[in-house]
């Protein structure tokens, strides 16, 4: 699992406390000593731990890991734990909650999505997209794998994926052209084509497409397009748009390979006790 670096981190620490703790400061309590706890309010698949444990240490506190990302936890299980000065703890201590918590839930839904997906095809994938709130991007995708689940698309720079948008400036045969240039200009990588309807999809798939998206397909309608490629066709169909929890399980017993998805983005997030008392 990768870490989200020291200069991200720094950034939601300076957007929550520019310049230091008011109250604690006029309190005068700040060089007392404390410790901090942080456990699970309820069942949850953890996410971003180990960021908020590197939080409360560029604060200086010690703090240490409980629970890594990726684990799934019951209700009460502890989180991490931290021990150090009143400022740093009382500093850090909702910069580094809420960021728990915010990310399990991303990370708890994309898991929930997973086990209902594979209970009917194990070998499926669940992919989540780049539709993530915007600044959040590299934190939402360390949550959607701590559940479980795979990045669609990191950005623009590393997949091709042909549009309708794309084709738009192609003309009548824009399709076929389109998915024979992809081809050419970019061997080493497949060429992923979203489409509209069974008709597109089978044109595209004629024309060389090797993942075919479908977009807000029906899971009936999806079933129908895995039945007319038939088993020999060589590429992987992906069903994209409005799959969750709920659906996932019809989704995946129709043949897709992949479910596409954006929903963990917009989970509530879990709940997180935090204690913190003089040490």
């Amino acid at each position: 699992m990768f870490l989200i670096d020291d200069q991200a981190l720094m950034a939601l620490i300076r957007e929550d406390v520019p310049m230091g703790d008011l109250t604690t400061r006029a309190l005068g309590i700040g060089l007392e000593a404390g410790e901090l706890t942080m456990r699970a309010r309820a069942p949850m698949t953890v996410a971003c731990s180990e960021e908020a444990v590197r939080v409360l240490q560029l604060l200086g506190a010690e703090a240490w890991i409980a629970c890594p990302s990726g684990k799934t936890v019951p209700e009460g299980e502890m989180l991490l734990f931290a021990r150090g000065q009143a400022e740093a703890l009382l500093a850090g201590w909702k910069v580094a909650q809420v960021l728990i918590e915010w990310a399990s839930g991303i990370a708890s839904s994309a898991a929930a999505i997973v086990t209902a997906a594979e209970a009917v095809a194990p070998s499926i994938s669940v992919a989540c997209t780049r539709k993530a709130v915007p600044g959040t991007r590299a934190l939402s995708a360390k949550a959607v794998c701590a559940g479980g689940a795979t990045i669609h698309r990191a950005g623009l720079s590393d997949t091709v994926l042909l549009f309708a948008e794309h084709r738009a400036f192609g003309g009548a045969e824009a399709l076929a052209h389109q998915i024979a240039r992809l081809h050419a200009t970019c061997p080493e990588r497949r060429v992923v084509v979203e489409v509209a309807d069974r008709d597109e999809a089978l044109a595209a798939a004629e024309a060389g497409a090797e993942v075919l998206q479908l977009e807000k397909f029906p899971p009936a309608e999806v079933a129908a397009v895995v039945e007319a490629l038939g088993p020999r066709w060589p590429g992987k169909v992906a069903a994209a748009g409005g799959v969750n929890a709920r659906n996932a399980a019809e989704y995946a017993a129709t043949g897709a390979q992949i479910l596409v998805t954006s929903a963990p983005f917009w989970a509530p997030p879990r709940d997180v006790k935090v204690h913190i008392a003089p040490a």
